[in-house]
């Protein structure tokens, strides 16, 4: 493998202004860590998607209904690079995760380190792991949908963006559902560059209301590919039954 913070990374997680990402996520369950990845780094995760010794399983979204592309899942262990910046971005995660379930009077915290929210995983029975490499094409989307794989589950999870958008391909934006108790969903699409990071809720964010905190549920999705090629390496924290 290639030099972790030489070839992939712009910065590290500790140069990030965690003060602004997490101001971001309790406003609106998401926020954009811009330039994340050099150029190398893009290539070099996207090249791993033809590597069929680091994958577990291959899913074509068509034959579930998911929509229509390709994803895989790596198997343990992770190639280094995947697993420092999932090992990196935990701690940072677990602490604006911690303020959401308290605000909203959720009766459990997550540990500091992602190794021990791991074996809380194993004790589930949750063991495979859930970070993905995912392909679309033209005419390609993905439906809106939560990634939750079992009891144990972890918040917020992220994305990094592979292509350059409206250059490596056009359309593939990605979409953001909120639903407000007793209104209509709101919609919110974002074009991040690719590079980039996105960081995002897993099923709710808190709100505060006139009565407290209240849970908004909020769903994930990537509208229609027109042309070209997008990929993005999905990270989620918590493992998987199967």
């Amino acid at each position: 493998m290639l030099g972790f913070n030489n070839t992939l990374m712009n910065r590290t997680m500790k140069e990030t202004n965690w003060n602004k990402i997490t101001d971001e996520m309790h406003k609106h369950g998401y926020a954009i860590i811009s330039q994340m990845l050099t150029d190398q780094g893009c290539a070099d995760l996207k090249a791993n998607y033809y590597k069929a010794d680091f994958f577990r399983k291959t899913v074509v979204m068509e034959r579930y209904r998911f929509g229509l592309g390709e994803y895989k899942y790596f198997k343990y262990p992770l190639p280094e690079h995947i697993q420092q910046i999932r090992t990196d971005i935990y701690p940072h995660l677990a602490h604006i995760a911690n303020a959401w379930f308290k605000a909203l009077k959720i009766d459990r915290q997550f540990p500091p380190k992602h190794a021990e929210f791991l074996q809380q995983c194993r004790e589930s029975n949750q063991q495979k792991a859930t970070v993905l490499i995912l392909k679309y094409s033209k005419g390609g989307f993905n439906t809106l949908h939560q990634d939750l794989y079992g009891e144990i589950y972890f918040p917020i999870q992220a994305v990094l963006f592979l292509n350059e958008p409206d250059k490596d391909y056009t359309g593939g934006e990605f979409v953001l559902t909120e639903q407000i108790p007793r209104a209509q969903s709101k919609v919110i699409v974002l074009k991040p560059k690719k590079g980039d990071m996105l960081i995002f809720t897993t099923n709710f964010r808190p709100v505060k209301g006139a009565r407290g905190y209240y849970r908004v549920h909020m769903k994930h999705g990537v509208s229609e590919v027109h042309s070209g090629e997008r990929h993005t390496l999905g990270i989620i924290f918590h493992d998987a039954k199967s």
